[in-house]
C-alpha cells in the first residue's frame, strides 16, 4: 500500500540548509498528497534524502563514495525508511547512464557542478531525468564570495586570480574546478531546457561572521539568512547559490 505523504519535518534548520528547505517545502506543499519520485545526485549520507523519505517520498541517491552510501543506508534504516531509499554508486558525469529518462518528479543536485568534468552534460542529464513539470534544486558555489573570502584572509593574489579566471578558480591547488555567479548558473540550466523560477543565496553572512556571533545567535542568523537570501546585493555575495528550476 502506498503511503500518503506526510509533513516534511526535516533536520534542524541551519544557515546552510534553511533557505533550501524553505524552497523544497513549498514545492512539496504544492504537490501535497502526492508521493514523489526524487533523485538526489551527490546526496552523500542522506541529509536531504532521509527527511524526504520520512515524508513519504521515494528517493534514489547517486553518489561516487561507497562509504557515504553505506552511511546513507544505515541512516535510512535507523529512520525506518530503508524501503523508500535506494543507493546507487556513480558520479555525476555518468548520470545519464544511471537513471531512467523521465522518471523523477524532483531532482536535487547540490555541490556537484563545481567538480564534474562536464557540467553542461550533467545538467542535461538532470533535465532528461525529470518528468514534464518536474523540478530541479541545484546548489552551486558562488564566485563573489570566494573572491571576498580570500581577500579578507589576506590572500590578495588568490583573490585576483579567482576573480579573473573564467571558471572562477584560484589555480591548480583550488579544491573546486569552477564557481558561478547567478547569471552563469541560470544560463547553464536554461541551455538544458529548464526554466529557472527562483534564485537564492545560501550562507550570505554565515561564513563572514565570527564564530562567537554565529554560534551564539543561531536562530537569529537563520532568520537573517532567510530574509537576505533573495535580495540584491546580498544574494550575489553568498557562498552558494540555490537555483530552483522546472522542466516545462
Amino acid at each position: 500500500m502506498e503511503q500518503t505523504p506526510g509533513r516534511l519535518a526535516g533536520p534542524p534548520l541551519t544557515p546552510r540548509t534553511a533557505v533550501i528547505w524553505s524552497v523544497l517545502r513549498a514545492e512539496l506543499e504544492r504537490r501535497a498528497d502526492t508521493a514523489l519520485t526524487v533523485l538526489d545526485v551527490g546526496g552523500g549520507t542522506g541529509g536531504f534524502a532521509v527527511p524526504l523519505a520520512q515524508a513519504g517520498h521515494r528517493v534514489t541517491v547517486v553518489d561516487a563514495s561507497p562509504d557515504a552510501l553505506a552511511a546513507l543506508t544505515r541512516r535510512a534504516a535507523e529512520a525506518g525508511v530503508a524501503e523508500r531509499v535506494r543507493a546507487v554508486q556513480g558520479d555525476g558525469d555518468a548520470l545519464a547512464g544511471l537513471v531512467e529518462a523521465g522518471s523523477a518528479d524532483l531532482v536535487l543536485c547540490h555541490a556537484v557542478l563545481e567538480v564534474v568534468d562536464d557540467p553542461a552534460a550533467v545538467v542535461a542529464a538532470l533535465a532528461a531525468a525529470l518528468r514534464p513539470g518536474g523540478a530541479a534544486s541545484v546548489l552551486v558555489a558562488g564566485r563573489a564570495a570566494a573572491v571576498l573570502g580570500r581577500a579578507m584572509n589576506g590572500h590578495l593574489d588568490l583573490a585576483a586570480t579567482l576573480a579573473a579566471d573564467p571558471a572562477g578558480t584560484a589555480g591548480t591547488r583550488d579544491t573546486l574546478r569552477r564557481r558561478y555567479d547567478a547569471d552563469d548558473a541560470a544560463a547553464l540550466l536554461g541551455a538544458a531546457g529548464l526554466v529557472v523560477e527562483e534564485i537564492h543565496g545560501v550562507r550570505v553572512l554565515a561564513d563572514l561572521l565570527p564564530a562567537a556571533v554565529a554560534d551564539g545567535q543561531p536562530a537569529a542568523l537563520v532568520e537573517l539568512e532567510r530574509a537576505l537570501a533573495a535580495q540584491a546585493p546580498w544574494r550575489d555575495l553568498a557562498a552558494q547559490l540555490h537555483l530552483f528550476a522546472r522542466r516545462p
